[in-house]
């Protein structure tokens, strides 16, 4: 969530740093001061952009150590700095890559992103001023963005988030195809979050649900043989590599050899699978989404 005090005068800035002056948060994380007044620690937001890259133990390779440390906070994995400098691409190993993907943590993050932004810099007065709330504000941007069919869908929601950069630049990954791909991810996965009829488009009523600062995401996580799994839970199907990203399996999509391959006895071991064979595979692993917490 966004530190509490979004509209904050130069009072408050002088009382976080009284309240955080003896918190220490740890590599990752920032000390921020809660609705109670409170210090609590919370990921860093945002890392300075400077490029002394870093291999990570989890064969990542981050633009910096911040990066690092903000990404094991966001995933809850421990990453530790392998060696400074880009990690060594391992041709043998091909197991050893992971899929690009957009966690609950890079969601939440890119939502509340955008929904600071809207109460910061084009609300400065707060939702509630007299003569605008939420509803008329994002219908504002609705009818901008839409394309005349009364749907958003991934480009146009996009779009809509890309006019603030600010909201956008997710730097998880030391490439910017990556990065650009983790963000269409999260676009997808914010419509995901309110899509009632699953078309992977928003109406207006979902749009405004998606954005709402109260709507709490119900988690969902992946299931696998009766278990269920934590957003960045891995496994391995074949030789690929397959994590839980928003209640999804996503895997990576390499060609097995024979000697990696552990093969399905209703697969012929000669053959290649195809790309439609493998989406099947995929898509059966993801049969039984579980979803927890209350909407």
């Amino acid at each position: 969530c966004p530190p509490a005090g979004l509209y904050s005068t130069h009072s408050e800035v002088q009382s976080k740093s009284k309240v955080c002056a003896n918190v220490f948060c740890g590599a990752g994380r920032e000390c921020a001061v809660n609705e109670k007044g409170e210090p609590s620690c919370l990921c860093i937001e945002s890392c300075k952009p400077h490029k002394r890259s870093v291999c990570g133990s989890n064969g990542k390779t981050y633009r910096n150590h911040c990066e690092l440390h903000r990404d094991a906070c966001l995933t809850g994995l421990k990453i530790q700095v392998a060696h400074d400098g880009h990690c060594q691409e391992k041709k043998t190993d091909q197991a050893a890559a992971s899929p690009v993907v957009c966690y609950v943590a890079d969601r939440n993050e890119l939502r509340n992103r955008v929904i600071q932004w809207l109460q910061t810099e084009v609300v400065p007065d707060g939702w509630f001023v007299k003569g605008s709330n939420i509803s008329d504000i994002l219908l504002k941007y609705f009818k901008t963005y839409d394309n005349g069919d009364s749907q958003l869908d991934s480009s146009e929601l996009l779009r809509f988030i890309q006019h603030n950069e600010s909201a956008v630049d997710m730097q998880a990954y030391a490439d910017q195809e990556s990065n650009k791909l983790l963000r269409s991810l999260c676009v997808d996965a914010l419509i995901e979050l309110s899509d009632e009829n699953a078309d992977w488009k928003l109406s207006f009523d979902e749009f405004l649900n998606c954005l709402k600062p109260g709507f709490n995401p119900p988690e969902k996580k992946c299931a696998l043989e009766d278990e269920t799994y934590e957003d960045g839970a891995e496994t391995q199907v074949e030789c690929n590599r397959c994590v839980c990203a928003c209640g999804n399996w996503v895997c990576t999509a390499m060609t097995c050899t024979d000697k990696t391959a552990v093969v399905d006895e209703s697969v012929d071991a000669g053959a290649e699978m195809t790309e439609e064979e493998w989406n099947r595979r995929v898509a059966e692993l993801n049969k039984h989404q579980v979803s927890s917490g209350q909407s």
